[in-house]
Parts: structure tokens; C-alpha cells; sequence
């Protein structure tokens, strides 16, 4: 064969490589042709593959199998452009070194995410790695919820880089950020679809002076001691805990200023319907006690129906506040003097209601055997 016909076949079998002089150095992409338990085959578009040895593949003591498979596209760094043998030597470990810091440099000034591998809780945080990057998440930006921090050692977790400097080797990421962000984004989505009237699920999550806070995905609510249950609540904590699952209506709701009022005592048992047949005017009823005003004292008729006896409705005497005559949880007969179901107010008085128990009594005590014909014998 001639050196002219040698060249021509040279030429056609090179015509589809690069066959620029590589150095070492060069970051090169490369295809994996084969891998086995100590390499791995790289086809790098050259007149020669490229070979990468088990170290060099990854820091992780694993079977290459494990690490890449074959039809892979890989970064690669060139150890050696030629190893004596008819192989480029190659190292997947250093590529990443460099492509790494890249990534997390664009996803730092992009404000993207990245995935970490947790692998230790230290003091004040975790140590995560993206590849070969050491990376520091502080226990405060782990997450927007209080967790264990060595739930997460092992696992995977998508972060935001907010801190970075190489030459410090100072790699800061949050998780909360991207937390906070889906938080944020929920809660507009849910404010958009929350209505008056409707039923939600909801998680008690603080208990206050005034009720309870219920978080009902997104929109955090306040239930008032007074929509907790028809009758008379003095602590939210009797009714409800923290953790407590709950259904709840939702009352009025104020997107602007991002307020609502939710419900917890069923709507559809308003005991104003349920009882009021029994309030009519001039009825007498037992009730009790449940509240002193300085112009008089609230009387529980049924769960969650008060009524309000005026200071003048407690005694034919003259006294200066109802607990001159009356104590809280005392149970009383009461006569209703008016009732308006729609603003769902009671007057009762208690002097006119004695007064009656005591006309009737006269005519109903048989604690001596005496009959209704022998108190009117006489007129006959």
C-alpha cells in the first residue's frame, strides 16, 4: 500500500472525529460505551476512547454499574492524552469539579434549584454535597417546619444556594426559601377559592385568648370562643387542642386584608330553630345563671339560647347588681316578656315568673290532702 493510498484511508476513517490535539486538562463530553466492576469505556468523538478507572468515576465507594449506564452522556477531564496503551485516560471526579462549581454558580445567580445529598448533622446545621461541593444548610433554613434535622441525613433534598465563595470555601443553601415560596403560593391559590358558608378541613394550630387559629390549607382562620359551640365557652382549650383535625364553615371572609372567620359549631343546628318552639311569650322555663352585666344577668334556657333579665326583672326589691340576690350557675324559673328570633334575643323577668309559681302553688299544694273541692266548697 502506497503513502498516498494509506493517508486516503486514514482520511476516511478519521473524517467523522475530531481529531484536534487534545491536552490534558480539557473537559470533553463523552458517551459510555461500556462499563464494568473496576471501569468504564467513554467514546469522546476521538481516534482514541477514552478509559476511566474506578476512582476516578466517582468519590462514593460504588460499582461503576451503579454510577453510569451505557448510552450515558458524561463530562470528562483528561488525565492523559495517551496512556501508552491506546486509551485516553479520563476522570469523571475532576470533570465534576469544575462543572459543578459552574452549575452552582448559574443556579446561584439565577436563583435555581439544586439537588444536595444530605450526609451529616453538625452543630447548627447539615452538611450536604451537590456532587464533590461541600454545602451548608443551617438548621434554620432546613425548613419552614419544626423537624428532627437527622430525619433528613441519607436523603436527597432540592435547596437554593444563598451564599457563595469558592475561595472562602463558604457554600451556603436554604430549603426554606423554596418552602416558603410554595407556602406562599398556596395561600394565594387558596384565598382565591375560599367562600363564605362553604366546609373545610382545618389543623388547630395556636390557641388564643380569643378562640383558636386553624390553618385550612394555606389560610390560617380564627374561630372565636363564641362560634366554638352553642353554648357558652370560657376557654378555647375546653373545646379544642393544638393538632386538633377539625371541620369548619367559613364565615366572613376579607381577601384584601387576607382575614377569615371560621365556624366550628355546626351551622345546621342552630338551637334558636331546634328550641324555638318553645319560646313564646309569657312561657315560663327553667334556666341558670351563666353571666352578670351591671344592668343584669344572662339565663342559659337551653345549650347556646340565652336570654337577658333586666336588673329590674330579678327582685320586686330594690338591689344595686344581680349577684346581691343571685350566683352563677344557680338555676332559676324565668317568664319570657319578648323574643326576637331574628336577632336572636330573649327578655325574661324572674319576679313575674316566682309570681306565677307561687299563684299556682297555692292551688297545688296537697301536702295536707287538701283538694281543689274543698278550697271552693263554700262559694257554692
Amino acid at each position: 500500500m502506497t503513502n498516498q493510498n494509506f493517508e486516503g484511508t486514514m482520511g476516511d476513517l478519521l473524517k467523522d472525529f475530531d481529531v484536534k490535539r487534545i491536552r490534558t486538562g480539557d473537559i470533553l463530553d463523552g458517551e459510555v460505551i461500556d462499563v464494568n466492576d473496576k471501569e468504564v469505556m467513554v467514546n469522546i468523538n476521538y481516534a482514541f476512547d477514552g478509559l476511566i478507572e474506578k476512582e476516578e468515576l466517582t468519590n462514593m465507594d460504588k460499582d461503576p454499574r451503579e454510577v453510569v449506564n451505557i448510552g450515558d452522556k458524561i463530562k470528562v477531564y483528561v488525565l492523559s492524552p495517551n496512556d501508552g496503551e491506546g486509551y485516553v485516560q479520563l476522570s469523571r471526579v475532576k470533570a465534576l469539579e469544575v462543572t459543578e462549581k459552574e452549575d452552582i454558580k448559574k443556579a446561584f445567580n439565577n436563583e435555581e434549584v439544586i439537588t444536595v445529598y444530605i450526609k451529616e448533622e453538625v452543630k447548627g446545621g447539615l452538611v450536604a454535597y451537590y456532587g464533590n461541593i461541600r454545602v451548608f444548610i443551617p438548621a434554620s433554613l432546613s425548613s419552614r417546619e419544626r423537624i428532627n434535622l437527622s430525619d433528613l441525613i441519607g436523603k436527597e433534598l432540592e435547596v437554593k444556594i444563598i451564599e457563595l465563595d469558592f475561595k472562602s470555601r463558604k457554600i451556603v443553601a436554604s430549603r426554606r426559601v423554596i418552602e416558603d415560596e410554595i407556602f406562599e403560593n398556596n395561600k394565594k391559590e387558596s384565598w382565591k377559592s375560599i367562600k363564605s358558608g362553604e366546609k373545610r378541613s382545618g389543623i388547630v394550630k395556636k390557641i388564643i385568648r380569643a378562640g383558636a387559629l386553624v390553618d385550612i390549607g394555606g389560610v390560617t382562620g380564627l374561630i372565636h370562643l363564641n362560634d366554638l359551640a352553642w353554648g357558652r365557652v370560657h376557654r378555647a382549650e375546653d373545646v379544642v387542642k393544638e393538632g386538633d383535625k377539625v371541620e369548619v364553615f367559613v364565615g366572613e371572609v376579607d381577601t384584601k386584608n387576607e382575614r377569615v372567620s371560621l365556624i366550628l359549631k355546626d351551622i345546621n343546628e342552630d338551637p334558636w330553630t331546634k328550641y324555638g318552639d318553645a319560646l313564646k311569650l309569657g312561657g315560663v322555663l327553667d334556666g341558670k345563671v351563666v353571666n352578670f352585666l351591671k344592668f343584669g344577668a344572662f339565663v342559659e334556657l337551653f345549650p347556646g339560647v340565652e336570654g337577658l333579665v333586666h336588673i329590674n326583672e330579678i327582685s320586686e326589691e330594690n338591689i344595686a347588681k344581680p349577684s346581691d340576690v343571685l350566683t352563677l350557675g344557680q338555676n332559676v324559673k324565668v317568664k319570657v316578656l319578648d323574643v326576637d328570633k331574628t336577632n336572636k334575643k330573649i327578655s325574661l323577668t324572674i319576679k313575674d315568673a316566682e309570681e306565677k309559681s307561687k299563684e299556682y302553688l297555692q292551688y297545688n299544694d296537697t301536702d295536707e290532702g287538701v283538694s281543689l273541692g274543698d278550697l271552693f266548697k263554700g262559694l257554692f
